[in-house]
């Protein structure tokens, strides 16, 4: 049994509606809750987020029956926070275990005692997918348009560009990557060989710490440099022997690992557990083998390896090695992720881009954000986005076309990109890097999670937890010239009773 919110009162409670926050704070916690506070005192824009999260949260089960599970809106607070606060799952627990005024965002009494426990955290803010943050994510953008008394024909101007979001992955070479398969092998195959009371795995340990010696052996020859070229053929000599000692090696256990899954198959595996435990075996064992033979190209014979055939990590497959010429940033690892801002700072659409370059993606970004948002009418790019394709499509769907040309322009390129609209609109296109900035800040440096799946839903509750940021900040800031006024007034009525003294 799974609830939207509890709205029956205890005793203590505070209502959501009442929740008080200091005026003068400058952290992020109090502006994230006045945007969850907006969100849920407008009955409106409450009732489509309620709708929506009872709709794509676990639709096949029903909430009527069953355990009590977290209810949404207490979901939906927790994944907030732990993304605009680029914060991990165990200060989300402290948070949501000892901090008042988060507690009562939540619906805990003052008295309430319950605490949360951090699988439950992780296991519920799981269930927030991509498709479900972007419905989530129109609503409370079209909620901040009204907020900021948007005329309803009134055109939206957006800025469009990509950053790259790094994925949890250490520094790839071949030989790192090999010991990160070989040493998943072994140790999954000695725990599948403990089930079955076999013993040739009994030194896995030692097997791991052998493989780890061979390939810090390896890499430290690679450290040492020759002046001489015979220096040089020596060095060469040393490498290509430490390498091939690391590669008989793992070759060694990748047989013998062989050898165990043959016998245990034949023996028959007893739960579908084992079964499941023998095919991520199989899976590492695919990479070792393909990394020996990288290695062995590469290393031995002197070949240089395609990028295209390169994996820069086993455990995150997904990850691409992007460099994008920034100063001091020579080599980036994760995944791109472009963005369109328009001009009120609430990003209306994003995208993360898998093996796309950023004028692949320019159609497309456009074409789902006037159907979010038919009030697009401009935008503006840079060059990375321009291809004659582009140009051409781009112009006929919007009425004001921001996208710097590559290379010599004609006379008819100089006179648009001459034009005042199109000068104004590249001066304010700068104004992109802020919202990346803003997004890298709070949480869109680094990707913690695992898999592409839960990297898209990272990025999306990402985008939704700025927006809902985004709406916190413009509260607060006229609760502060409210408080200046007040003030103002106080100092004023003082003065005159002090001269009338």
């Amino acid at each position: 049994m799974r609830t939207i919110q509890n709205m029956q009162l205890q005793l203590g409670k505070i209502d959501i509606s009442k929740i008080k926050f200091d005026e003068r704070s400058r952290d992020d916690i109090p502006q994230i809750l006045k945007g969850l506070q907006y969100i849920y005192v407008n009955p409106t824009i409450r009732e489509a987020v309620f709708k929506i999260l009872e709709k794509n949260i676990l639709p096949e089960i029903d909430k009527n029956n069953g355990r009590p599970g977290m209810e949404l809106w207490k979901i939906f607070v927790l994944g907030v926070l732990r993304l605009d606060l680029n914060c991990d799952y165990d200060r989300i627990r402290e948070l949501a275990n000892h901090h008042n005024t988060i507690r009562a965002m939540l619906g805990h009494p003052k008295e309430d005692e319950f605490s949360y426990q951090i699988q439950t955290i992780k296991d519920n803010v799981k269930l927030l997918t991509p498709e479900l943050l972007e419905e989530i994510n129109h609503v409370i953008v079209e909620a901040g348009h009204v907020l900021l008394k948007k005329k309803e024909n009134e055109a939206l101007h957006g800025r469009c560009d990509s950053f790259v979001v790094e994925t949890n992955v250490h520094y790839p070479t071949d030989i790192n990557l090999l010991f990160d398969a070989m040493r998943k092998v072994v140790i999954l195959t000695a725990r599948l060989s403990e089930t079955y009371q076999r013993s040739e795995w009994r030194q896995s340990v030692y097997n791991v710490r052998h493989l780890k010696r061979l390939m810090r052996a390896a890499q430290n020859k690679k450290r040492t440099k020759g002046k001489t070229e015979e220096q040089k053929k020596k060095r060469d000599m040393l490498i290509a022997k430490a390498h091939g000692e690391y590669l008989v090696v793992a070759k060694r256990y990748l047989q013998k690992a062989c050898d165990t899954l043959q016998s245990l198959e034949e023996q028959g595996l007893k739960q579908i557990t084992d079964t499941v435990l023998m095919e991520d075996i199989k899976h590492f064992m695919s990479h070792a083998n393909r990394q020996i033979g990288q290695i062995t190209r590469r290393v031995l014979q002197g070949e240089i390896i395609p990028h295209a055939e390169k994996v820069f990590s086993i455990f995150e497959p997904h990850t691409e090695w992007i460099c994008k010429g920034k100063a001091g940033v020579p080599v980036e690892l994760g995944l791109r992720v472009c963005v369109l801002e328009d001009q009120y700072q609430f990003i209306l659409h994003h995208r993360v881009m898998e093996k796309e370059t950023d004028d692949r993606v320019a159609v497309f970004m456009i074409e789902k954000a006037q159907a979010l948002f038919p009030g697009l009418k401009g935008t503006s790019f840079d060059k990375g986005f321009h291809s004659p394709d582009n140009q051409n499509v781009l112009s006929m769907k919007l009425e004001l076309l921001a996208l710097p040309r590559k290379g010599k322009l004609s006379k008819l390129a100089c006179f648009i990109e001459s034009s005042k609209t199109f000068r104004r609109a590249r001066r304010k296109h700068a104004a992109v890097e802020s919202a990346i900035n803003a997004l890298e800040v709070h949480g869109l440096d680094y990707c913690p999670d695992r898999g592409i799946h839960r990297f898209k839903c990272y990025v999306a509750l990402a985008v939704v937890a700025r927006n809902v940021h985004r709406i916190g900040a413009i509260l607060q800031k006229r609760d502060q010239r409210r408080l200046q006024k007040r003030n103002k007034k106080r100092f004023k009525i003082c003065d005159v009773f002090r001269r009338a003294a």
